[in-house]
């Protein structure tokens, strides 16, 4: 992980978890069927907005959105970066 990368303002960088491998009766999931992670780790975090300082902080693990955020590539491996306001909740 790359220690100088550093979101502005409400945006984090979150590794998400791995993709499933296997279903709960043992049925190993092949790569072009297993779904999008919902779920990851915060990495780094903005500072957040002049009035809005941010709720989520670095170790946090959250849910969120589907469709949220960007995928992108630092050091080989892939991470989302996305708004405060896509993450629907800590666990």
């Amino acid at each position: 992980m790359s220690t100088t990368f550093k979101p502005l303002a409400d945006r984090v960088l979150i590794e998400p978890a791995p993709a499933e491998q296997m279903t709960a009766s043992g049925i190993i999931i092949p790569d072009s069927a297993k779904e999008k992670p919902l779920k990851g780790k915060i990495i780094a975090a903005g500072e957040g907005k002049k009035d809005e300082p941010m709720t989520v902080k670095v170790g946090d693990e959250v849910l969120f959105g589907q469709y949220s955020g960007t995928e992108i590539k630092l050091d080989g491996n892939t991470y989302m970066i996305m708004r405060e306001s896509d993450i629907y909740g800590i666990l």
